[in-house]
């Protein structure tokens, strides 16, 4: 390990911070006190999430070595150093991984009655119905291959299952060895439903189905030993611009190129033949340490396919259903009611379906004349596509979509062609940056005659589907100078004309990293002067070094700081001298925790932000981002009196972080305290089954002092 320099006392490392993360993801899923197959779904995320970050992070800490890139990280490790530790932390990982499925779930799963089974377990009916399907299903999808010179090892997909073989012919019993591979169909379920009794379920992997019928595709071979694998590619998306070519054409080509990769991962079936191991390493041009051994199912993210095919409703979390939005008796629309005050929605205790609706409402009043939205990830049904889709034949419309959404471009091309046939003007956003901010402006001449804009501005994507297990806020407004910002926002995106002032908002690249560190330094002068000084932070990430110094800066100045962060964090709290009043909690739960909130004390005239960004390099620099003031004092107060302290109540879903980057629950560090789980409470709260005083004190040494429990307004 090389001598820790000045800036590992600073900042903890960004990989081992992730990997923290999703060892927090793990813990849900080794909890028994979480549904069961709640519990697969956890591991299967975690699954999801190490497929992700192999095929960019470590792919592009691989990608800087092979440039030559020695200039070390904000933790003063180079990425030879980086990638060492966390090559050594994911083998870790994955050991965890398969422990948590073989000595829990599966057991586990096998008491419930269900059951993946062996082939040697399967009875006669059980293997007819499996041979069965796989003449009808698998087999036409199937292309086994023999390597010799004629036939090159074939270009594997990147992450496709596959089977590797090693055959002899019959006929040269000699000879050496033959190395096959067969692909195992991607389109298929990787588990083969069998016949069971009423309320049991039996399954056999695919892959073990498959490899009972290698004799019928081997012919004149004997399989002597056979192995799956699977291997991650470079998926890192990189963008030269050139006038001669649109971003259009930019996107497609890299989609294409992305096939290309290398391999940067091969995953191997435990106990394969070493000679099967490596000949695959030699082939993908692996290091030994790239190689991992997978007790198990490989490809984690398939058993989600579980939560949807079993039927059990007692092994997962309790339904719930979304508080919807009733407008007052005074509104006979959605217009109406803005004019009378602004509406916030906390999703997905609030129902998205008011954010759909103010959309279509949109496209089908006469009165609105106008309609501007931004994309960055939807789904592929999308209600509101079809609404402005369905607009642009009688009004103006406007969409902003962002080609650049990792793993999305594809989709996102489909809609834009689509709808630029239908007649909606399409733009996408400023070259070089991702437009990430959540705007959707209509333009409406209303019945007193005057032409008022209507604005929606949201922490989370426009998706419905994730709304129901993301929490993210929606700000629906009339403000006259926020919805004239949000104008100006729109300019910029689709003519890239910038002004100097954009406030109230708070916009990236332009004037968002500034004004932060402003409202953190204004912090510090009013704790100074003796005035109340307090940071509460919501957000996914904090990585941006200016923000964390001057956040260390404002501790210092005697500025209490509680920062909500879910995943990555390279701010060291509690370190004596320079951030003793930091503390940093991370909950991981039923929902994802997505929203954004900025709550500044201000000198005691508190002043709450919500918006689409992090304090990320690549929010406050690289992105498109648009931070909103919550100015409706009702509104300003469901944040400051309900969310903020139900946060910071947590002791049952949050983990609060180390001075050394680890993490260790809540409860373990309130000892004593009641327990509390902030999204359970936020769920019946919304169901009216509680009310504010059911919120403990929160877990803080202090917190923005929440007034006597009253009705706020909410999405009523």
């Amino acid at each position: 390990m090389p001598r820790p320099s000045p800036k590992q006392k600073l900042f903890n490392g960004r990989d081992h911070s992730w990997m923290q993360f999703n060892r927090r993801v793990l813990e849900e899923a080794e909890d028994a006190t979480n549904p069961l197959l709640e519990r697969v779904k956890f591991l299967a995320i975690t699954g999801s999430n190490l497929d992700e970050y192999v095929e960019i992070r470590q792919a592009g800490l691989m990608q800087r070595i092979e440039d030559g890139y020695r200039e070390p990280g904000y933790d003063g490790l180079r990425p030879d150093e980086s990638l060492a530790m966390l090559t050594a932390e994911i083998h870790g990982f994955v050991n965890a991984q398969y422990r948590c499925w073989n000595e829990h779930l599966l057991p586990e799963l096998r008491q419930q009655g269900i059951r993946l089974l062996e082939w040697d377990e399967l009875g006669e009916e059980a293997r007819a119905h499996a041979q069965s399907y796989f003449q009808r299903e698998v087999d036409p999808l199937l292309t086994p291959i023999a390597i010799d010179p004629a036939h090159p090892f074939p270009r594997v997909l990147n992450k496709a299952l596959c089977l590797a073989l090693l055959l002899r012919r019959k006929r040269r019993s000699s000879g050496p060895l033959v190395l096959g591979v067969v692909t195992v169909p991607r389109a298929l379920p990787r588990f083969v439903r069998l016949p069971a009794v009423e309320g049991k379920y039996d399954y056999v992997l695919l892959q073990d189905l498959i490899t009972q019928n290698l004799g019928g595709m081997y012919r004149g071979y004997e399989v002597m030993a056979r192995a799956a694998f699977r291997v991650t590619r470079n998926s890192n998306l990189y963008f030269e611009e050139e006038e001669a070519r649109s971003l259009l054409e930019t996107i497609r080509v890299e989609l294409h190129n992305r096939r290309k990769g290398d391999a940067v991962r091969l995953e191997v079936e435990a106990g394969a033949h070493a000679e099967i191991v490596e000949r695959l390493r030699v082939n993908f041009e692996l290091d030994e340490n790239q190689v991992y051994q997978c007790d198990g199912p490989m490809n984690l993210s398939r058993l989600m396919f579980f939560y949807g095919d079993i039927e059990r409703p007692a092994l997962k979390f309790a339904p719930f259903t979304p508080k919807p939005l009733h407008l007052s008796r005074k509104a006979a629309n959605i217009f109406d009611e803005l004019r009378l005050h602004d509406i916030l929605l906390h999703h997905p205790y609030d129902s998205y379906d008011s954010v759909v609706d103010f959309i279509q409402q949109g496209a089908e009043d006469p009165a609105v004349v106008s309609m501007k939205q931004t994309l960055y990830r939807t789904s592929s049904d999308s209600p509101m596509l079809t609404a402005l889709t369905e607009a642009a034949a009688t009004k103006e419309a406007t969409l902003v979509v962002e080609l650049m959404a990792r793993f999305d471009e594809a989709s996102n091309i489909r809609w834009a062609r689509s709808m630029e046939d239908a007649g909606v003007q399409v733009f996408h956003g400023v070259v070089g940056l991702k437009t990430h901010c959540k705007l959707a402006l209509l333009v409406r001449r209303d019945e007193d005659g005057v032409t008022r804009r209507y604005c929606h501005l949201g922490t989370g994507n426009y998706n419905p589907v994730t709304a129901r297990f993301y929490t993210d806020l929606s700000l629906l407004t009339c403000d006259p100078q926020i919805t004239e910002r949000v104008h100006m926002v729109f300019n910029y995106l689709t003519a890239h004309a910038e002004v100097d002032d954009y406030r109230p908002l708070l916009v990236a690249p332009l004037t968002m990293a500034e004004s932060f560190l402003g409202l953190i330094r204004r912090e510090a002068e009013h704790a100074r002067a003796g005035r109340p000084a307090h940071i509460v932070a919501k957000m996914n990430a904090l990585l941006e070094p200016s923000v964390i110094d001057a956040l260390y800066a404002a501790s210092q100045a005697g500025v209490e700081i509680d920062l909500i962060v879910r995943g990555l964090s390279i701010l060291r709290p509690g370190v004596k001298g320079l951030s003793e009043r930091i503390r940093v909690r991370s909950i991981v739960g039923r929902f994802l925790e997505h929203s954004r909130i900025f709550h500044f004390a201000n000198g005691g005239s508190d002043e709450i932000y919500l918006g689409s960004a992090d304090w990320m390099p690549r929010n406050l620099f690289e992105r498109c981002e648009v931070v909103f003031p919550v100015r409706d004092p009702a509104v300003k107060a469901r944040i400051h009196d309900e969310i903020l302290p139900a946060l910071l109540a947590d002791t049952v879903k949050a983990r609060m972080q180390q001075g050394d980057g680890s993490y260790v629950r809540a409860a373990a560090v309130y000892k004593g305290a009641p327990a509390f789980n902030s999204q359970e409470f936020l769920m019946k709260l919304a169901e009216g089954k509680t009310d504010l005083d059911a919120i403990p004190a929160a877990r803080t040494t202090k917190t923005p002092s929440r007034q006597p429990a009253r009705k706020v307004q909410a999405a009523d």
